[in-house]
């Protein structure tokens, strides 16, 4: 179970030459003086056996809110639980428990695809013979046999994301977080990340991505939750999703929730 509630984080804005004069003169309303407030509002959860797809247009805070989750940033208030553990207390605990993609996610370029794995692997200290079956389990899964001896720097994007991918999950998490994981990728890749999704769905661990692609929540996801200037708009299932507008619509109800946040001036 991942719950997450009244999330904030704001950063400072780099002072630039002739720029004192427009920061008080913005028309984003996250923006305070000198502070950037990326986040400030969002709560959401996430039980076992489920997949939610957290939604937002670009710039709502989806990225912010998940580096805090994945405790690569310290939230300024709110609390994140990840199965039990209180990730701001206690971050490496909840690393353990955490598998994580970002767009960011690295490989070391000279080492092939194996070689990377088992770095990854070794560094959460899965035993060697669990290692190499983890392995094959998962280059099946996410059809990687036929280029584990490539090296990282010679991947195409749909290679280097499956790479990624399996860095992630290697060491068997608890929950899985993956930020806009089919991005750039072509129909046939981008189907076999969604698979696999739905394998870690059916094996009762609770997984969250982000997305821009609507068809991927209704095909994948439980629940939704939708980010927008940095606040929680919606957290609920999808049904009651498609229903806040009367046509079912998926995209009908995204837009609902972005064109109410214009409407009232935010």
């Amino acid at each position: 179970m991942i719950a997450i509630e009244g999330l904030q984080k704001r950063f400072r804005i780099e002072k630039k030459k002739d720029a004192s004069k427009h920061l008080d003169h913005s028309d984003d309303p996250r923006q305070d003086g000198r502070w950037f407030n990326a986040v400030r509002d969002v709560s959401f959860r996430c039980d076992k056996g489920e997949v939610l797809g957290l939604l937002g247009p670009n710039g709502a805070g989806k990225t912010t809110t998940l580096r805090m989750l994945s405790t690569a940033l310290q939230p300024d208030a709110g609390s994140i639980n990840i199965e039990g553990v209180n990730a701001i207390d206690d971050p490496i605990a909840a690393r353990k428990k955490l598998g994580f993609l970002s767009g960011t996610t690295g490989l070391y370029r000279r080492l092939s695809v194996r070689e990377n794995i088992e770095y990854f692997g070794r560094l959460h200290k899965v035993p060697e013979k669990l290692l190499q079956q983890r392995i094959d389990e998962v280059f099946t899964l996410l059809d990687m046999h036929s280029f584990q001896d490539k090296r990282a720097e010679n991947l195409s994007t749909g290679m280097r994301q499956k790479t990624s991918i399996a860095r992630a999950v290697i060491h068997e998490p608890e929950v899985i977080v993956f930020d806009e994981p089919t991005t750039g990728l072509d129909v046939i890749a981008a189907k076999t990340i969604l698979d696999f999704i739905q394998s870690y769905k059916e094996s009762g661990k609770p997984v969250i991505f982000s997305t821009h692609h609507l068809h991927e929540v209704e095909k994948l996801c439980d629940r939704v939750a939708l980010i927008d200037v940095g606040e929680s708009r919606f957290d609920g299932t999808v049904e009651e999703f498609k229903n806040l507008t009367p046509s079912g619509d998926l995209y009908d109800s995204f837009l609902s929730l972005v064109d109410s946040v214009k409407e009232k001036g935010e």
